[in-house]
């Protein structure tokens, strides 16, 4: 399945929205910080690793878990991207 990076920050911003945040109306940005804000806790980051490799297939290391690697939508698929 190829997907367009435009409908990879789609399918993040509506699961971060939905699933992580419980605000499906929240105005998430692809520039938003996401973990360095404190808008995503680190308990919620290993769920965001595991939707990302079963929708993706993209595994995410635990060292990788951090706002280093990606703090934002726009980071986070790009990391996909690169590690499809």
């Amino acid at each position: 399945m190829t997907m367009s990076d435009p409908a990879i920050h789609t399918r993040l911003r509506e699961y971060l929205t939905k699933e992580v945040l419980h605000d499906p109306s929240y105005p998430l940005k692809d520039d938003d910080a996401l973990i360095s804000s404190g808008l995503v806790d680190s308990f919620s980051l290993v769920d965001v690793a595991l939707w990302v490799e079963d929708q993706f297939g993209v595994h995410i290391d635990n060292s990788e878990l951090n706002s280093d690697t990606f703090d934002t939508v726009a980071e986070l698929a790009s990391y996909i991207e690169q590690h499809k």
